[in-house]
């Protein structure tokens, strides 16, 4: 029993030490940052509002919203007003810089700002 038990506990160490961060990925040269387990308690309007992230050279490439419950009208508008504002900032200006809420949509508006915040952070402490 007690050799079982010691093959048994080795074996599932040997899987964790292989498990991948999927909050972070690799994709054609760039890392991408996914908040839906970083921010998870990150809320919009209607909850959490996951995004994203991809970083190259250490500068934002590009932000993308994944699938929320926000309302897609105002979720358009944050979208149209803010998603670009980061986009070729290095990761310390990203993280600066100050980024306006959309009238209306402040909630959601904030949303993003906290996850691209949380995604830089958890991208600075495990790239």
């Amino acid at each position: 029993m007690k050799k079982y038990f010691i093959i048994v506990i080795a074996a599932v160490a040997l899987m964790s030490a292989g498990k991948q961060d999927s909050a972070i990925t690799k994709e054609n040269g760039a890392v991408i940052v996914n908040t839906t387990t970083i921010a998870k308690d990150v809320e919009g309007y209607n909850g959490p509002v996951p995004l994203k992230i991809y970083i190259k050279k250490n500068k934002i490439e590009k932000i993308e919203v994944l699938k929320n419950q926000e309302t897609p009208k105002y979720l358009a508008q944050v979208k149209k007003a803010m998603l670009n504002a980061w986009d070729g900032l290095t990761i310390k200006a990203a993280k600066s810089k100050k980024v306006d809420t959309v009238t209306g949509a402040t909630f959601t508006s904030e949303a993003l700002i906290e996850n691209v915040k949380q995604g830089l952070d958890y991208y600075e402490k495990n790239k």
